[in-house]
């Protein structure tokens, strides 16, 4: 079952996946869009389908002071990281709990482990996605079903450009961009182990251990630094 809004690359992603031997349905959804979650398990509901696993992949982002920041961005941004993901997994678990068996992955970042100037609600969702897959993981330890928290750091794909962040230091700079499919690879690993998180690459492993040992008055300008876009990166064609 794939649930996006962009209907063109989720049916490339659906051919893809039939031509390995998928079935596969497509639900169109705006997830930044109150009561879309909801409506996704309803109709997973009238289709009779009880999912064995849930990957809560959806996310955005944006960059910039929060004072100078779109407000229906960060609106968009807090419904589809939080609210949206939240009410999906919520809806989905009591199913998995009266099977005794289920899997849900929460698609997280290494931003979810330390605070960042020049993203402050894009980190703040995802500190919260995390610390709600450790603490609902716990909760669930006895029931059967796992919750993992995948916490990738700059990876290759689209985000870089809805956030706006294609020249920064995250992207374009000495931090490693991981490809898609590696992540994915790990991800999965992780998901079929029952890992509560994984943090994927060495890097970021290191960084993120280096991150909890760090005062926050050090940390802070690093990120910022690492977030801002450069202008002549961001000045290219």
């Amino acid at each position: 079952m794939l649930v996006a809004r962009r209907r063109e690359a989720t049916q490339a992603l659906a051919e893809t996946l039939k031509a390995a031997g998928a079935v596969v349905t497509i639900i169109p959804a705006d997830l930044s869009k109150a009561g879309a979650a909801a409506a996704v398990v309803q109709d997973l509901n009238a289709r009779g389908i009880a999912l064995d696993a849930l990957i809560n992949a959806a996310g955005l982002g944006d960059s910039g002071r929060c004072d100078r920041a779109d407000p229906e961005k960060i609106a968009a941004m807090l419904q589809v990281n939080v609210v949206a993901l939240t009410e999906l997994t919520r809806l989905v678990l009591p199913q998995m709990v009266a099977r005794r068996r289920g899997k849900v992955m929460l698609v997280a970042a290494t931003t979810a482990l330390q605070p960042g100037s020049e993203m402050a609600v894009y980190y703040a969702s995802k500190a919260c996605v995390l610390s709600f897959g450790r603490t609902i993981g716990y909760e669930l330890r006895r029931s059967g079903v796992t919750v993992t928290t995948l916490c990738p750091g700059p990876t290759a794909t689209g985000f870089a450009q809805v956030a706006q962040m294609e020249g920064s230091g995250l992207f374009n700079g000495p931090m490693p961009v991981m490809q898609a499919a590696e992540v994915t690879r790990l991800g999965y690993a992780a998901l079929k182990a029952g890992r509560p998180v994984i943090v994927t690459g060495l890097v970021n492993k290191i960084l993120a251990v280096s991150a909890r040992f760090t005062p926050p008055s050090m940390l802070l300008p690093i990120v910022s630094n690492l977030s801002r876009r450069r202008k002549s990166a961001a000045a290219k064609p």
